[in-house]
């Protein structure tokens, strides 16, 4: 693909570059403000028009950036290299010019990796379809409690170019890159990195699920020290096999079960490392109890277990991992505990925003009635809840694509009581709130885990925990 083409510019002068910034918000500003403190001549392109980005374009102006809004997809006169917000697809008629003109597109990962000082800490990086945000979060953590200076940055907000380029000096970075970022990374090479799953979602952006995957197993290339694989998800172990890594990077998994030399696991409720000791085929080293994840359900041990990993290899010592674990809290809407209502919990994980993630959250319950819903994003269910009818003791259905839910649940469970709320206004949550308490008993769980997107009904996933929480507070 001519878009991926690199010219290496690390070690020369920016100075009267015509660089083009695809994109304003939460990189595109940033990246804008960068390139022309460098001497960049900066134009920003943008295909929307309104007041966010006019006001943002103003404050762009005002430094001497030129910007274009409403016209994304013209290439500017003598433009030398694109630097693209994450989420601008790979098809879109800026980039088909780029290639044709033989103009190299980078993104602010890209640019920041290119950017970093000759001595900046090294990376260690997480991707997955699920769990990248809690699993950086808990190896900064873990990094932390060894005493090292780090920051948990990239796509879990905090950008990685204020992060190389800021006065604040690390040992080392936790960073969560999303398959959109890889994409536009072609020379990022990690210290260690993980995969932390693969399952079907952004297809829309990437095409297939093999360009997905091609994406997020970028991740690898040319580790020096250990690429992270998931062993219950072989399509990762996959990926580090056809990775270009550096000689002597080891192969490391994780499992919920006993681990292999060679991997990170759990035995008697212990979570134990038989990769990063002496004599690994004979010997494995206590890092933590289950006990000291916060949840201790499934899959966020296997998230503790690949920061775990990654922490490891970068020759954190194992109290370090427990002390990390222990102080580590969750961000909201992830398996949360709202309330204990009649002996029935009420968790919010509203973050469940596609069908795997919701499986691994209702994997972790035994008898749950179930609030899903929302925008399928082409996703199918009927996969989902097959796996999932036995600890189904009832639905509640909100948003556009409920029916889609609803349909499977009449194919693989079709005794499970099923309430379709057809509404969507701010008392819907509530509603579908009062629903699940009617359908539960005591020793249930009321589930919020929506595997679907939410901006049919809510700003965001988070307005949507909210409203959750707001109407089990009501019921308290």
């Amino acid at each position: 693909m001519g878009s991926r083409q690199v010219t290496d510019w690390q070690g020369l002068s920016w100075e009267g570059k015509h660089v083009t910034v695809a994109g304003l918000g939460v990189s595109g500003v940033p990246a804008a403000k960068v390139l022309h403190g460098l001497g960049a001549k900066v134009t920003v392109v943008n295909d929307g028009d309104d007041a966010r980005a006019r006001e943002q374009a103003a404050e762009l102006q005002a430094l001497g950036v030129a910007v274009r809004l409403g016209d994304g997809a013209t290439l500017p006169e003598g433009t030398e290299l694109i630097v693209t917000a994450p989420g601008w697809q790979p098809d879109k008629p800026l980039f088909a010019a780029a290639a044709e003109a033989g103009v190299p597109v980078w993104g602010d990962v890209e640019l920041a990796w290119r950017l970093r000082r000759p001595d900046a800490a090294p990376w260690l990086c997480v991707t997955g379809t699920n769990g990248k945000t809690t699993t950086t979060q808990m190896l900064a953590s873990i990094l932390k409690a060894a005493g090292l200076r780090t920051a948990a940055v990239g796509n879990i907000g905090v950008s990685l170019l204020d992060a190389v380029l800021g006065e604040e000096e690390y040992d080392v970075l936790a960073v969560e890159l999303s398959s959109y970022q890889l994409h536009w990374a072609p020379s990022l090479r990690a210290h260690s990195a993980v995969v932390l799953n693969l399952a079907p979602d952004h297809l829309d952006w990437h095409g297939s699920m093999e360009a997905y995957a091609r994406d997020k197993g970028r991740i690898y290339e040319g580790n020096r020290v250990a690429c992270v694989y998931n062993v219950a998800d072989k399509a990762t172990e996959d990926l580090v096999r056809e990775a270009d890594v550096e000689e002597g990077c080891r192969a490391v998994g994780f499992t919920l079960g006993t681990p292999g030399p060679s991997q990170l696991g759990v035995v008697d409720g212990i979570l134990v490392d038989r990769a990063f000791v002496e004599n690994r085929q004979k010997n494995a080293q206590e890092l933590a109890e289950i006990s000291d994840v916060n949840p201790p359900v499934p899959h966020n041990i296997a998230n503790a277990l690949a920061a775990a990993a990654l922490a490891r290899a970068f020759g954190v010592p194992p109290t370090a991992v427990r002390d990390g674990l222990r102080a580590f809290t969750p961000d909201a809407h992830r398996i949360a505990l709202v309330a204990d209502v009649d002996g029935v919990a009420y968790i919010d994980d509203s973050k469940a925003t596609n069908t795997h993630a919701a499986e691994a959250s209702l994997a972790a319950y035994e008898s749950i009635v179930w609030i899903a819903g929302g925008l399928a994003k082409g996703a199918t269910f009927d996969e989902l809840v097959a796996r999932s009818a036995q600890r189904l003791r009832g639905v509640v259905l909100i948003g556009a694509d409920r029916a889609l839910i609803r349909e499977a649940l009449a194919r693989h469970a079709p005794e499970v009581p099923v309430v379709d709320l057809d509404r969507t206004d701010t008392g819907a949550m509530l509603a579908a709130v009062q629903e699940a308490r009617r359908l539960a008993v005591a020793g249930d769980t009321v589930l919020l885990a929506p595997a679907c997107a939410s901006m049919d009904m809510f700003v965001n996933y988070k307005q949507r925990g909210d409203a959750f929480a707001e109407a089990v507070r009501e019921l308290a």
